[in-house]
């Protein structure tokens, strides 16, 4: 495969999953967290780093608004639950965990 076809059918992928999780506002945040260790704002976060190694200027809250498809103001007020105490615990010793693994890779979380 050349790398013109590889980085479309990445594109694709990508466009499906952001599609996937715009059509999935009932998957919750910390429950992607918990279970997989990414979630709508990691990838938020990971858009907005790969524009900027390419030289374009995009802030969080514009990088949100793409993962998203909405202003993350009003994902919020739309679809965010309040998580239950035991799904807040879990996530806490996630993050715990990652930041962790990210300093023994010397990297920020």
């Amino acid at each position: 495969m050349d790398d013109a076809t590889r980085t479309e059918i990445e594109a694709a992928v990508f466009r499906r999953l952001q599609d996937h999780f715009q059509r999935k506002p009932d998957v919750q945040n910390i429950d992607l967290m918990n279970l997989a260790d990414f979630c709508r704002n990691c990838l938020s976060k990971w858009y907005r780093a790969e524009a900027q190694e390419r030289g374009v200027e995009i802030d969080y809250d514009e990088a949100r608004e793409v993962i998203y498809g909405m202003p993350y103001g009003d994902y919020k007020t739309k679809h965010q639950e309040k998580a239950p105490a035991e799904k807040i615990a879990i996530f806490e010793e996630g993050e715990r965990r990652r930041a962790a693994e990210a300093a023994a890779r010397g990297e920020s979380h």
